[in-house]
């Protein structure tokens, strides 16, 4: 049976084997920190999303620092954090079909369970499976604030869903959720503001046109990492579902500079085949490349110019020119939780030596 080598708590970074996942375990404690003491200050609770770091270890520390919850994408991934103790869970999507709520209502057995929903079919579906396993689960109704993905439309198709709500057994209606997706990762401050903040009154006010109706609603969550400090300050939202601020990818890197990179992928140089090119062992089987090419960390003068299954192809001049085989660099990935799923374990190091191998638990968990 074929294994994985891991190496030993202590191992200086630079003599990890590669490609490696690297995480800084002070600067993402430091990101989980950040976004809570600006949460406390502001009121506003946070339920921060696994589907970035997929990890129950990571849940935990936003969990101690002060989360009131954690969002999932997926239910293998509240199956991941239920299994590694994590007992308030929203699945900020939609769970449709026998299997997957079946998984559903085991999950409410042992946790705090919350799905979203957009469809009145599935709303009775989750009602007879409830009522057949004598669980009950919340419920929130998912509003379109602008990024036209899941969602109804606030108004009435919000308020007919949510009175469906109230009167199916063994759901508990909990309240609303949006996302303003669309504009999380606008690089313009004054645009990301405006739309941002149109998109969480949005949701404000189907909150409160349900209230006007009768409806009682706890929950009002929105937001994403580029968004938090603008969604945040809206009156009326209850908590916040950032995802990515724990580790800081590239992409993000170039909205803001609120958090700082945790997360890199340690590569070697394997080959120096002509002056002005170095081939590092990492391609895009090793780092995604949906929202471009990876960066290469404190070294002047290199530049990732191409990547293919196993290879990453690197343009040097000046000082990177002295690069030589078996060489270990650092490269930044432009989209952290993309990258993050095609490795089974993190290194997590502090202060130069690693302290953890950490599974990924939730990798690959899609269904």
């Amino acid at each position: 049976m074929p294994f994985e080598y891991l190496p030993l708590p202590g191992t200086p970074v630079e003599e990890l084997d590669t490609p490696a996942l690297v995480i800084d375990m002070a600067v993402a404690e430091a990101n989980i920190n950040k976004l809570q003491k600006w949460a406390d200050r502001n009121k506003m609770g946070v339920r921060p999303h696994a589907k970035t770091h997929k990890t129950p270890l990571f849940a935990h520390k936003q969990l101690a620092a002060g989360a009131i919850g954690i969002c999932c994408a997926k239910v293998g991934e509240a199956e991941v954090m239920v299994a590694g103790g994590v007992r308030e869970i929203l699945i900020a999507n939609q769970v449709v079909g026998p299997t997957k709520i079946a998984r559903l209502m085991a999950l409410a057995g042992d946790a705090n369970i919350t799905v979203a929903v957009d469809d009145t079919s599935n709303v009775k579906e989750l009602s007879q499976a409830a009522s057949a396993t004598g669980r009950e689960i919340g419920v929130i109704v998912e509003v379109d604030t602008g990024m036209h993905r899941c969602g109804v439309e606030p108004g009435a198709p919000t308020r007919k869903l949510a009175r469906l709500i109230t009167s199916s057994p063994g759901l508990r209606f909990d309240g609303v959720m949006g996302y303003e997706g669309h504009v999380v990762a606008r690089r313009d401050l004054e645009e990301r503001k405006t739309e941002a903040t149109a998109s969480a009154k949005m949701l404000v006010d189907a909150a409160d046109d349900l209230r006007k109706a009768g409806l009682p609603v706890k929950v009002v969550s929105a937001a994403g990492t580029g968004t938090y400090n603008i969604t945040g300050t809206v009156k009326g939202i209850t908590d916040l579902q950032c995802g990515s601020y724990i580790f800081m990818d590239g992409d993000y890197l170039e909205v803001f500079k609120d958090f700082s990179s945790a997360l890199t992928v340690l590569a070697t140089v394997i080959s120096r085949p002509v002056t002005g090119r170095a081939v590092t062992d990492t391609g895009i089987k090793a780092i995604s490349v949906d929202r471009g090419l990876p960066k290469v960390v404190g070294i002047e003068g290199a530049k990732v110019v191409g990547l293919s299954e196993e290879h990453g192809r690197l343009e040097v001049t000046g000082a990177a020119e002295k690069l030589k085989v078996g060489d270990k660099i650092r490269l930044l990935p432009m989209h952290g939780d993309t990258t993050i799923n095609l490795y089974s374990h993190y290194a997590c190091v502090r202060d130069g030596k690693l302290e953890a191998m950490v599974e990924i638990a939730g990798r690959g968990r899609s269904r």
